[in-house]
């Protein structure tokens, strides 16, 4: 095979052509309303209810605001190039398909595998934060679960590695993930609109936390509001800690992109597929800035190294605001239980895309007969999410999910300027304002990310992506050009 053939393009009339085929079809059953509620189903979770207090602890203090800002910057430039490639290409696969449209088929197998460690990594990453709130509120009715079985056997550090953790298994983790798996695979209709329900709980939940935590902010928390920087130490505090926090957190933004992968199932995605994208974001922005600003001002920074800060921030309010920690902690379970549901929906849906282009085998694609999904895909997703739940810590996870995410959105800027310069004239229903300056800026700020993210973290990246590249030259380029021929 020639060197040209790893960057063919799939057609824009193909992939559309190949949505509607009869046995891979999936129902459209989205709305707008769905699909905007799908978006903050999954961002309003992990940032607000698991890594705030990790990544302010660990690298901003109490400026992990700043960090925020900077991430929903990134997001939002990445957010107008998702918008128009969503009206333009409406089918599942998100940055896969829209790799394959325009920068050519391994570059799209490269996004497809990324897009595996953002999805798969980061529902196992948020059920470990799932697993912290429940321990959390069950204890505060008097049920204490055993710690060996509420853990990851491996805890990690960036000076020492790997290590055991003296637990066996984090047990809720892989319950939740093994359950919601079930309620996938029998549609998606049904749990959008269990998730829909699940929004406004959480939402309620963190204005009620915004609104009685403003009186219990002790000012002197924020001082100083930038920590000086270690010593020679680049993320620890300061403006690299910033950086590095906004690295971090980023995770808490790739909801939004998730959205994406619904298309599909969207009844008019030309129209509401870059309405639920933009509005799902702009919520989520605005209530992680000030969630990250209470939380700093109840409980010195130090102290929020947990998987479940805010938890913690509710019992050290003392009894004034004792009566709200269980609703804050029930909030945060049905929360992340949202993230996790739509998480696990858009790796599916990746896998379900290349295996209909040949690049994974046919059984990825297989829709059930009853329940119209794709239920090998959802099962198989489920199992190895449960592992990874079960095994690993949430900071090592974060991470992973974050440089993950922030690749998957340099490739959809730098897709933008290719098909407005390949393809200047097929229709967009949204068209992506100020190009070049939009998607340039939107590699500029993740790829500032990336960098600032931890070197063993890129090290692991580098190792899942040459194994993804060995399985493409292996088995998906000759597939896929037997298919095409």
């Amino acid at each position: 095979m020639s060197l040209k053939s790893l960057f063919r393009t799939k057609s824009h009339e193909r992939i559309l052509a190949d949505a509607e085929e009869g046995e891979h079809r999936m129902p459209r059953t989205l709305d707008a309303w769905h699909l905007t509620l799908l978006g903050i189903g999954a961002v309003i979770g992990a940032g607000i209810f698991v890594l705030t207090g990790h990544a302010a602890a660990a690298y901003a203090g109490p400026a992990i605001t700043l960090s925020f800002v900077l991430s929903a910057l990134a997001c939002v430039f990445a957010a107008l190039c998702y918008a128009e490639f969503a009206s333009m290409i409406p089918v599942a696969g998100s940055a896969y398909t829209y790799s394959y449209a325009t920068l050519g088929e391994l570059f799209a197998w490269v996004i497809g595998w990324d897009l595996i460690l953002e999805y798969l990594f980061g529902a196992a990453t948020v059920s470990v934060g799932w697993s912290g709130y429940v321990v959390s509120f069950l204890h505060g009715f008097g049920v204490h679960l055993p710690a060996e079985l509420c853990g990851a056997p491996f805890a990690y550090d960036h000076a020492t590695g790997f290590a055991l953790s003296g637990c066996w298994i984090n047990l809720p983790a892989a319950l939740v993930i093994m359950a919601l798996t079930v309620m996938l695979t029998r549609g998606l209709r049904e749990s959008a609109n269990l998730n829909n329900i699940i929004v406004v709980v959480k939402v309620a939940v963190i204005l009620l936390f915004i609104a009685f935590g403003l009186r219990h902010v002790n000012t002197g928390n924020w001082t100083p509001f930038i920590p000086e920087n270690t010593t020679g130490k680049f993320g620890e505090y300061g403006w690299t800690g910033i950086l590095r926090g906004a690295g971090v957190v980023f995770f808490a933004y790739i909801g939004f992109d998730a959205i994406s992968t619904a298309a599909q199932e969207a009844k008019n995605p030309q129209r509401d597929m870059p309405r639920g994208i933009l509005w799902s974001l702009a919520v989520c922005a605005a209530l992680y800035m000030a969630v990250a600003l209470v939380l700093t001002g109840i409980v010195h920074y130090s102290q929020l190294n947990v998987a479940y800060p805010m938890a913690v921030a509710m019992d050290a309010a003392g009894d004034s605001l004792r009566w709200l920690a269980p609703f804050i902690k029930f909030g945060a379970i049905a929360g992340l239980s949202s993230v996790i549901l739509v998480l696990l929906m858009g790796q599916t849906r990746i896998f379900y895309s290349m295996a209909k282009d040949s690049l994974l085998p046919g059984r990825f694609a297989a829709i059930h007969p009853r329940f119209k999904t794709p239920a090998f895909s959802t099962r198989l997703t489920g199992v190895c999410a449960t592992l990874i739940a079960a095994l690993f810590p949430i900071d090592l996870l974060g991470e992973m999910v974050s440089i993950g995410a922030l690749l998957a959105f340099m490739m959809v800027c730098a897709g933008i300027l290719v098909m407005r310069r390949t393809k200047p004239d097929l229709p967009r229903p949204f068209r992506t304002p100020w190009v070049p300056v939009v998607p340039v800026l939107g590699i500029v700020f993740a790829g500032i990310q990336m960098v600032a993210l931890p070197a063993g973290t890129w090290g692991r990246l580098v190792v899942w992506m040459a194994l993804g590249v060995a399985i493409y030259f292996a088995y998906g380029r000759r597939r896929a050009a037997q298919a095409l021929s």
